[in-house]
């Protein structure tokens, strides 16, 4: 066995374990995640759409949502407030003034929607339903001319929306296909 000495608040407290081979014992803090408990926190949506869960939104679902929940932050039509704005930005990107905006800027649709449900509403963050979050993502996709007014998104047709920026981004992992 091994001792390691640690200064915690001015206190030397010694740790021992086995420092080379088989597992650590110590410090035994805190208790194991649960599978279950795990599930509710892995929640990330690849660029594939692996991982997007059961359910669906339209624009004008997600127009209601927005203006209930995120426009305070970010302007009724997405136009940015006290955060940043979401909407236009066009051809921008290589200009002196670029506005990385949802339609300019982001790479994948799937993308939108992982960021909505993790983290939004800035306040109250992981608090939108799934149909909520798919609906709030296809009204940004609307509002950036990239969906229909009458188009449904959900874990079929989110990841096979082609984003205006898709192809500008240099990959650090190429596919190999």
């Amino acid at each position: 066995m091994s001792t390691s000495k640690w200064i915690v608040a001015g206190v030397c407290a010694a740790l021992t374990w086995p420092l080379t081979g088989g597992s650590q014992e110590g410090p035994n803090l805190g208790i194991e995640a649960t599978p279950e408990e795990i599930a509710g926190w892995d929640i990330s949506i690849g660029a594939d759409g692996d991982g997007l869960p059961v359910g669906s939104g339209t624009p004008s679902e997600g127009a209601s949502i927005f203006a209930a929940k995120c426009a305070a932050c970010h302007g009724l039509q997405g136009e940015g407030l006290l955060n940043d704005r979401l909407v236009g930005g066009h051809g921008s990107l290589a200009t002196d003034n670029p506005a990385k905006t949802i339609g300019s800027y982001w790479p994948y649709a799937t993308t939108i929607f992982d960021y909505v449900r993790r983290a939004m509403p800035y306040q109250t963050p992981h608090t939108l339903t799934d149909d909520e979050a798919y609906a709030v993502t296809a009204h940004l996709l609307h509002l950036n001319g990239i969906i229909q007014a009458d188009d449904v998104i959900d874990a079929q047709t989110l990841p096979a929306i082609e984003m205006p920026n898709r192809d500008s981004f240099d990959r650090v992992y190429p596919p190999t296909d």
